[in-house]
């Protein structure tokens, strides 16, 4: 167990390394809101920006600010949370300068690896494969040349993606079960707790019957043979358990918190229901936007980088409607990501904390150890670093240029929507874009990755359906529990 001082460090530390990833998402709408703030209804620029070089200054500002965000993220994911898991890691009976000493040795191999990633990303050349088709690529070399050739962005950029690519896999793994989890899980409820009981003592009484005609075998003298030995050690760990599990029930009995969750048992059933319509809203706008994708872009070998929306995306056009009116889409923007954080905290709530097939930590009220909880807050921290690219997956027409339009060059004058066909200087691609595209490989990856993401969430929606009610005391008693941390949690 851990001293309050070592839990209120781990807990310090998943806090600000979850803001930073907050804050750098919230930095999109601003980023979408400027491009399209820069010109008026009609597709022309606003006068204060129809200089290039203003353009310039506000786009480099926003530039900074994700250099400034993205930096201070790998310095948590690659210094700091690792250095304060690996001094929980070593032993108590250590000195603290032995501990400090510990953490920094093994902290040292994460530096080398985000060192490596930086020198991949600023010298991996950018070059299209051979089957590319050429226009299409010059397109998106475009878009990328306005960042500049300085190698500090390609650097940054590859790490960040890199730290992507691992929050993708935690949003397939974690998000996507949790989308379909926690509003089936609100609208069945839990089990009644005086049935629990009762279930719990006839239990107890059973296994009792059964230690006790082990016992009588033995009474003659004659020794238990060790089939009959190893029966009597699991009947009395479960017997264990089960009067643990007997004792949280008889509290949650007496708790009000139980008895006010059975008052608003029909705000739980109307919450579940709005969010299992939310996720189906989430599934077909991904499908929608995927399908486009694999429609009408240029291919794998370009990343399946679309100019715009070819197919109605509902998400895309209430964020196009939305946006004008700031901050209309920043709040839309913000419910999505505090969505996708609460769905990622029910899988991995459900699942617990996994590598591969090996099961790391379990997540548990007034149970989790501190580096349990650094794990969480990393996966959480990459799932929404992630987010960023979910909602250009949601809608990509948003993300790139925003509610922009550009005056075409015909009679009479029209006014469509920017995408890649406008001319160069008619509209502004967001930074947020080029920043998160900037090497096609890994939209590649991402774009199979949404396929994925589609396929668990359907799978995890079926395996909920089928499961019964949830116990009142789901996850607090455990087999491989002792009676200390039992004592510790009751009371």
């Amino acid at each position: 167990m851990c001293f309050p001082i070592h839990c209120s460090v781990s807990t310090i530390t998943a806090i600000c390394a979850l803001a930073i990833a907050l804050i750098t998402t919230a930095l999109l709408p601003v980023d979408i809101f400027l491009v399209s703030f820069m010109k008026n209804p009609n597709g022309t620029y606003k006068v204060w920006a129809e200089s290039n070089e203003t353009r310039g200054q506000i786009e480099d500002t926003v530039l900074y600010g994700y250099y400034t965000l993205y930096s201070i993220i790998l310095f948590c994911v690659f210094l700091w949370i690792p250095f304060v898991y690996f001094y929980y890691e070593e032993k108590d009976d250590q000195t603290k300068c032995s501990q400090v000493g510990n953490a920094l040795k093994y902290t040292v191999g994460f530096v080398i690896v985000c060192v490596v990633l930086l020198l991949i990303g600023a010298f991996v050349p950018l070059d299209p494969p051979p089957s590319t088709n050429s226009t299409q690529w010059e397109k998106v070399q475009y878009l990328f040349e306005e960042l500049g050739s300085s190698h500090g962005l390609p650097a940054l950029s590859f790490s960040i993606s890199s730290l992507t690519l691992i929050g993708m896999l935690a949003v397939i793994t974690y998000t996507a079960y949790g989308m379909s989890v926690l509003p089936l899980n609100l609208i069945k409820g839990t089990r009644s707790v005086a049935y629990e009981l009762l279930e719990n003592t006839d239990e107890i009484e059973d296994v009792e019957q059964q230690i006790e005609k082990l016992k009588a075998k033995c009474k003659d003298g004659r020794p238990l043979s060790s089939r009959d030995r190893r029966s009597l050690q699991t009947l009395e760990g479960k017997l264990q358990v089960l009067q643990r599990r007997g004792r949280h029930l008889e509290i949650a009995e007496r708790n009000c918190c139980t008895k006010v969750g059975s008052a608003l048992r029909p705000f739980k059933i109307m919450l579940g229901v709005f969010f299992i319509i939310v996720a189906l809203v989430f599934i077909v706008s991904l499908f929608i936007s995927n399908l486009d994708k694999a429609l009408h872009s240029a291919g794998i070998s370009s990343g399946f980088i679309i100019f715009g929306t070819n197919l109605t995306n509902p998400l895309n056009e209430l964020l196009l409607v939305l946006q004008p009116v700031f901050p209309l889409d920043y709040i839309l923007i913000t419910v999505i990501t505090v969505y996708f954080v609460l769905t990622s905290m029910a899988g991995i709530r459900n699942m617990g904390i996994w590598f591969f097939w090996i099961r790391l930590y379990k997540i548990r009220p007034k149970k989790t150890r501190p580096q349990a909880l650094l794990f969480l807050c990393m996966i959480l921290l990459l799932i929404v670093l992630h987010t960023s690219y979910v909602i250009y997956s949601l809608a990509p027409q948003y993300v790139m240029y925003g509610s922009q339009k550009y005056l075409a060059e015909v009679r009479p004058p029209l006014e469509p929507v920017c995408d890649a066909d406008a001319p160069q200087d008619q509209c502004v691609v967001t930074r947020s874009y080029l920043f998160l595209h900037k090497f096609w490989f890994f939209s590649t990856i991402y774009y199979f990755g949404n396929w994925v993401f589609i396929g668990v969430f359907l799978v995890g929606l079926v395996v909920s359906c089928c499961r019964g009610k949830k116990s009142v005391i789901e996850g607090e008693v455990e087999a491989d529990d002792s009676d200390m941390s039992d004592d510790e949690y009751v009371h």
